[in-house]
């Protein structure tokens, strides 16, 4: 049985601390908004996907226990965008938080204006909301999964085998509890709009390397993670941890004391070391592509 990043029901939600892992199976409760900032601060929860959706989830579960105004619209509207706004200050560099954010205020703005809606209407219609992205999240890797495997198959002469590598957390702990890459190579916190890729330390190394022996890198995202307001990846903010993450390992100091530390989380690989293509639970699209694409699916 595969491991779940998340376990939620209604009202409660607990988050696996993957700081544990291998040594630790911990699952611990988050009781709201300032406990899902933490985690995702602290990376006990990781992957863009999973960020997102705790961050959702821990406002459905205040929600859920009541907390927020219970008699005015647009109290509990602006009670809602002042902790989605709280929780986009955890990690500066994934991009699904925000823009699960920006719809999520849309959808409150779109009932606030619904003649006849009561505010504890609103209040259960953004739960129900919040907990419609779960579903989504599982659908939307399985497509990314399988539009992935039927185009990397297809590249392979006479349907011979295929040895993949991968690269990032994609996998179930990324997500809601399917996983996104699979073994499809690498996965991604940000794409902009002319598709350069932001993700995990060590990306860029591997995109070089498999372009300089004619390997087909890929790139596994769902369309959450495209920022097309940002026309390239150096305008990307890239978040640094901590300097103790290198300097210490299990509270040993393990360097000078006074040695200076860059610890970036992220590094930017080029959008033309993607030569395999960006792969979408909508297609695999070459990365010029991308942005256009998807905002003329968009409006339809």
């Amino acid at each position: 049985m595969a491991l779940e990043s998340l376990r939620y029901r209604r009202g409660s939600l607990e988050v696996l601390n993957q700081r544990l892992l291998p040594g630790q199976l911990r699952y611990e409760r988050v009781g709201g908004v300032e406990r899902a900032w933490g985690a995702i601060r602290d990376m006990e929860v990781r992957g863009a996907p999973a960020i997102a959706l705790l961050g959702c989830l821990s406002l459905a579960v205040e929600l859920a226990g009541g907390e927020g105004p219970s008699e005015d619209l647009g109290a509990l509207e602006e009670f809602v965008g002042q902790k989605l706004g709280f929780l986009l200050t955890a990690r500066p560099t994934a991009a699904n938080l925000g823009h699960e954010a920006e719809r999520l205020r849309a959808f409150v703005r779109q009932r606030v204006e619904t003649p006849g809606v009561t505010p504890q209407q609103l209040r259960e219609s953004i739960i129900e909301y919040i907990e419609g992205l779960l579903e989504k999240d599982r659908r939307d890797n399985r497509n990314i999964g399988a539009h992935g495997a039927s185009h990397i198959l297809g590249r392979v002469p006479g349907g011979g085998p295929v040895t993949l590598l991968t690269h990032c957390n994609t996998g179930t702990l990324a997500t809601a509890g399917y996983g996104t890459a699979l073994a499809v190579v690498v996965g991604a916190d940000r794409v902009t709009a002319n598709g350069d890729v932001a993700n995990k330390i060590g990306t860029f190394q591997l995109a070089v390397a498999a372009r300089h022996m004619g390997i087909p890198f890929y790139v596994a995202a769902p369309s959450s993670t495209c920022d097309p307001t940002l026309a390239s990846g150096r305008l990307i903010p890239i978040e640094e941890r901590p300097g103790t993450e290198l300097t210490h390992l299990g509270g040993v100091l393990l360097a000078d004391p006074e040695v200076d530390v860059w610890n970036p989380a992220f590094d930017v690989t080029p959008h033309e070391l993607i030569t395999g293509g960006i792969i979408t639970e909508w297609g695999v699209f070459a990365p010029s592509e991308l942005c256009r694409a998807l905002a003329d699916r968009g409006k339809r």
